[in-house]
């Protein structure tokens, strides 16, 4: 772990806070950092909800370090791509459900961060862009794929191609956010968000989450009988059992998460 990389568990959320100021940059240290973290998350049965935040009043991130590529070294390019995607397709690959808390300007690799997570809370201040071609480079964190997924081809070109940068408003109308929230509140809000999850079924949880993103790839039609072969075999978890159960018995249910 690094000092780079801040994170706290309560009850069943992880709150994880990138730490490197003064931007809140990423290097092989941090997205090493967070790799790892997501994998020891995973194997904890007690962890629903991941909430990712920057430190600070102005910068969820802005992205990569950018002196790492000042002398153009091609090995160091490649070093630190595979860091970016090792990292976000991890936080991707969170079991439960993870939550970006954008307290500020999301740039670059601060941005694929946030698409890396399945919801998107951002303060009204907050500014977010993917402007790598701007100095030549390119989003090599799943920028490219993300984005358009979210808020479709038009404005992934307008956000990548032309290097255009989105305020607050402007990502929840094209879907990019889900919820803007006033300044100095996003982690609140993301932590009452992660509370709800708690009262969902974490396999449940991770069975849905699978099945939604599988979604980004191959026909529809494809995913409907996986779709209630995952039903089925949910039979094989004692949450399963407990939901009906307490739900029948009128109380609260008490998950294992197994």
């Amino acid at each position: 772990m690094t000092d780079k990389l801040l994170w706290d568990i309560t009850d069943h959320t992880a709150l994880v806070t990138i730490n490197n100021p003064s931007a809140n940059v990423w290097d092989e240290d941090n997205l090493n950092a967070l790799h790892d973290l997501v994998l020891a998350l995973n194997a904890d049965a007690n962890v629903y909800a991941l909430v990712i935040t920057g430190q600070g009043e102005k910068f969820f991130s802005a992205g990569a370090d950018l002196n790492l590529f000042a002398d153009g070294d091609k090995k160091t390019a490649g070093a630190m791509a595979t860091c970016f995607g090792r990292a976000f397709e991890g936080l991707s690959h969170f079991n439960g459900v993870s939550i970006a808390a954008i307290n500020g300007y999301a740039m670059g690799g601060g941005l694929e961060c946030a698409m890396a997570c399945d919801i998107r809370i951002a303060e009204t201040q907050a500014q977010m862009a993917l402007p790598e071609a701007t100095v030549g480079l390119l989003p090599c964190g799943g920028g490219t794929q993300n984005l358009a997924w979210l808020v479709g081809e038009g404005w992934a070109k307008r956000m990548i191609l032309c290097g255009e940068r989105v305020d607050a408003d402007t990502a929840l109308r094209i879907g990019l956010v889900e919820e803007v929230v006033p300044t100095g509140t996003c982690v609140e809000h993301a932590l009452a968000m992660a509370a709800k999850v708690g009262k969902q079924s974490p396999t449940s949880v991770t069975a849905c989450k699978q099945l939604i993103q599988a979604a980004r790839s191959g026909a529809i039609t494809n995913a409907y009988d996986v779709e209630r072969d995952e039903f089925v075999a949910l039979f094989d978890s004692e949450d399963t059992t407990e939901g009906v159960q307490a739900f029948l018995s009128k109380r609260p249910p008490s998950w294992k998460n197994r």
